[in-house]
């Protein structure tokens, strides 16, 4: 397949969950090295780790920028999207990077707690969905890639409800979005990785090797993710031309995972 496929020279990402650590700020950077110009969006009480991205990006000679955004709130989203644009309103891709994690049982967590998860998570995803799929639909060309996890299908080990209530709403909202956009030539998937080790969320795991250990081994290929390496590649076939054809589907990075 010509490396021409993968070429994003020219084009205006979004990557949101972008601050230094994050899976997101990994996309950004992959993203930034095939050509796109790319803005980060995190809190903006994660601004230095969000500058910490933007200059790793400048620093590989890539167009790139910083903007905060709660994505739990709408007004704050539909400025994002609107600023992430360039200046005739066009925005090539959007990934949905940002989410939280919250490490208690059904019985622990508390309503707010929960509203909490499902807010950043889930309408969070649902509210830049929309601000960016409306845009592209009026230009009759984008793509968006959410992020979910392979936990959503199969439950990891630690009792996370609300997590993995929000992960499994991302995926039919892909479908559903998809179906939506498609005849307006924008595609939506979803990519749903396993354990990547190390980043924020999983930094934890360090302090407990048994557990390291067990996600290695529950995976068919030994080991855990690798970030800036084993994501990009699935990464740049949702945004680039090379998965022109593929819309409204929940790739799963996993090592296998959810094979077994």
């Amino acid at each position: 397949m010509s490396g021409e496929l993968f070429d994003l020279t020219g084009r205006r990402a979004l990557v949101t969950g972008a601050a230094k650590g994050g899976l997101g700020a990994y996309a950004a950077l992959a993203l930034a090295r095939q050509g796109a110009e790319v803005v980060v969006a995190d809190l903006p009480s994660r601004g230095a780790d969000l500058d910490a991205t933007v200059g790793t990006l400048l620093a590989t000679g890539a167009k790139a920028r910083a903007l905060r955004v709660d994505v739990t709130r709408e007004d704050q989203v539909e400025t994002l999207v609107a600023h992430a644009a360039d200046p005739d309103g066009r925005l090539d891709i959007l990934v949905n990077a940002a989410g939280v994690m919250l490490r208690k049982d059904a019985f622990e967590t508390t309503l707010d707690e929960w509203r909490r998860v499902l807010d950043v998570n889930l309408t969070g995803t649902w509210l830049l969905n929309r601000a960016a799929g409306r845009l592209m639909a009026g230009r009759k060309r984008g793509t968006i890639v959410n992020f979910s996890t392979v936990y959503a299908e199969r439950v990891g080990p630690v009792p996370e409800s609300a997590y993995y209530a929000s992960k499994a709403g991302i995926g039919n909202l892909t479908r559903a979005m998809a179906a939506e956009l498609g005849r307006q030539g924008v595609r939506v998937n979803c990519l749903a990785p396993a354990v990547f080790y190390p980043t924020e969320m999983t930094a934890a795991l360090g302090d407990d090797p048994e557990r390291l250990d067990w996600f290695s081994e529950r995976t068919m290929l030994g080991r855990l993710g690798v970030p800036g390496q084993d994501l990009d590649g699935p990464l740049l076939l949702l945004t680039s031309d090379a998965g022109r054809y593929m819309t409204g589907q929940i790739v799963y990075v996993d090592g296998g995972w959810s094979a077994w």
